[in-house]
């Protein structure tokens, strides 16, 4: 069976047969987990066991992890900053400040793939425009180039950690102040102005340093009526055309209140897939989820098979292993350093 299209969530530390049974579903592709599905490292090695072997090839395993408020797993992992506590520290040390982003990057990756997870929706590659605060802190700068170095080291750390980066979210969302979990955000901006925030993904895919594309529930009314996430333009176009990235792209979860005017579930997943779209993540909404999953039950797109099936996980050490290993207690020491300083204020 291949992987389908949707990623969904389940609700506890365990799968009920109900899960069993939506997960072997073909419109299925992977299962995105939360603070809520984790009690410890040793029950969460379990669940994505239990999860792996439901089906071949395995449901891909994601998680947001990039650090700061968006951490799900924290007892039994190391408690990841803020990228903005990297980035507030490249302008005195570039050199120094892009390993730590590697280190970043790679301790996310290792600890993860020691529990058996495929890949994190990371590196943030949002621009810290100062006026988003569903952003702000995940920023790792103000300076697209800046923001394009740091991320670039942070996707090299979790690629040679066995894992692929997932940067978010294009083409950017950094400078709106609604969050589009509860409200549809839209950016006004000129296509000329909107340049700079794709300026780390020119790097990230010219680098060859990611495996996925996370887009925005943001409408630019200037270049589309459709949120980028439903946009052929900004999809096809941009990312995959002038940009040429060649991976696979996530819409942002379909369940955010931004994307309600846009018909019922089946509607918003069909609309993302068609616009280009690989995968559609469904959360917190099981039954508009089995709706979804049911109208997409004979969906198929060779071209996206391919680009899901190079986001699984590549080898992966054993706990013990990595926690006695020397690149884990320098990687560990550094963001334990960084996470200890004070928030000093981010040069613009």
């Amino acid at each position: 069976m291949s992987l389908g299209p949707v990623m969904l969530d389940i609700d506890g530390t365990g799968l009920t047969p109900a899960d069993r049974d939506l997960l072997r579903e073909p419109a299925v592709g992977g299962v995105i987990l939360f603070t809520r599905n984790y009690e410890s490292v040793e029950q969460i090695t379990d669940l994505v066991a239990e999860i792996r072997a439901l089906r071949r090839p395995p449901l891909l395993i994601a998680v947001d992890h990039e650090g700061g408020r968006v951490q799900r797993f924290r007892e039994g992992f190391s408690r990841i900053p803020p990228m903005r506590a990297i980035g507030q520290l490249y302008r005195s040390d570039p050199q120094a400040t892009e390993k730590l982003a590697r280190q970043a990057g790679w301790l996310i990756g290792a600890e993860l793939r020691a529990a058996g997870i495929d890949l994190a929706f990371a590196p943030c590659v949002d621009l810290d425009w100062g006026v988003s605060e569903i952003i702000g802190d995940r920023s790792f700068h103000g300076k697209p180039d800046v923001v394009a170095d740091l991320s670039l080291e942070f996707a090299r750390g979790m690629r040679s950690a066995g894992m692929a980066a997932v940067a978010k979210h294009f083409p950017g969302h950094g400078a709106v102040v609604a969050d589009s979990h509860l409200k549809l955000p839209v950016d006004r901006r000129e296509y000329g102005d909107i340049l700079d925030d794709m300026r780390p993904y020119e790097r990230l895919v010219s680098g060859g340093a990611i495996a996925g594309v996370m887009t925005a529930h943001i409408v630019y009314p200037e270049i589309d009526a459709l949120p980028a996430s439903f946009s052929e333009y900004w999809i096809q176009r941009e990312l995959r055309g002038r940009l040429g990235f060649d991976g696979a792209i996530f819409a942002d979860d379909l369940s955010m209140k931004a994307t309600g005017e846009y018909g019922r579930m089946p509607e918003r997943a069909k609309l993302a897939l068609a616009a280009g779209c690989d995968m559609v993540p469904i959360c917190n909404d099981r039954s508009r989820a089995q709706r979804a999953v049911a109208a997409l039950a004979d969906y198929s797109n060779p071209l996206s098979l391919v680009r899901l099936a190079r986001l699984h996980g590549t080898g992966h050490l054993l706990r013990e292993t990595l926690l006695a290993s020397d690149e884990w207690q320098a990687a560990n020491a550094a963001i334990v350093q960084l996470g200890d300083r004070p928030e000093l204020r981010l040069d613009a």
